[in-house]
């Protein structure tokens, strides 16, 4: 008949208690901390003295369809039929305020999922102009930060990545009405908004920014009306003795 005796008189071995009762407390963690993955999610396990190495965690979530939640880095697509500035300030150095402004978009994990945070930095001051929220990457939130930063004063240069909001004609459009030199990074060139990029700017004002939104519970209620350091303090608090480490100590294979 062709078959495998192994096959044919194979028993299943259940999973182990120690197993079980693993999976169960991964559903849990994941309930709470739904941006939780493998390597986080091993380190609070073993702190709840279950030795669970990452690769094992790693297979249970798997094996249980759970999959950590959180917006990935893609927040600079180009549009195709948008004019792509060059870049101006490859040996320029700002020496006076509001000669070099420039733009970014990052995402603040919440409680209840993310909000877009939209700042105008001033290069020289390290100042921000002006910042805006949305729970969507739509070019208003974009338009509006542009327009509360040119109520205050007006750069020389301004200087943006090349996603699709700020080739935006609109966008474009308002900086030129202004008398702005629109300046955009070069494609590939991580380093050329190094000063507002959201992994090498978290200046003081930012940071407070980022913590005291964070600490909210959800994002449609989000409003200028909570940002007090009382909830600041508390998140900051919570996210520094309550996670455990993020902090990747193996070097990455080749």
């Amino acid at each position: 008949m062709s078959l495998s005796r192994s096959s044919l008189y194979y028993q299943p071995t259940p999973p182990s208690s120690e197993e079980l009762a693993a999976k169960h407390r991964i559903d849990e963690l994941y309930l709470e901390f739904p941006y939780y993955g493998a390597r986080r999610m091993a380190a609070q396990l073993q702190r709840d003295g279950m030795p669970i190495d990452r690769k094992t965690a790693r297979k249970y979530m798997q094996e249980m369809d759970l999959l950590a939640i959180y917006p990935r880095p893609n927040l600079s697509k180009p549009h195709p039929d948008h004019r792509i500035y060059p870049y101006l300030l490859r040996d320029v150095t700002p020496t006076y305020p509001n000669h070099v402004w420039s733009s970014d978009i990052t995402y603040i994990r919440l409680r209840d999922g993310w909000l877009f945070l939209m700042v105008v930095l001033d290069w020289f001051s390290r100042y921000i102009v002006s910042w805006t929220l949305d729970d969507t990457l739509e070019l208003p939130f974009v338009l509006e930060a542009a327009r509360q930063a040119l109520t205050q004063a007006t750069p020389a240069i301004w200087n943006t990545d090349q996603g699709s909001q700020f080739t935006s004609s609109a966008f474009t459009q308002l900086l030129t009405d202004a008398k702005v030199r629109i300046s955009m990074d070069g494609k590939g060139r991580a380093l050329d908004n190094v000063r507002t990029e959201p992994s090498g700017a978290r200046s003081s004002t930012t940071m407070y920014i980022y913590t005291t939104i964070a600490a909210h519970a959800r994002p449609a209620s989000s409003s200028a009306s909570f940002y007090t350091p009382t909830t600041s303090g508390a998140y900051t608090r919570r996210w520094t003795t309550g996670h455990p480490p993020k902090r990747i100590t193996s070097r990455p294979r080749l």
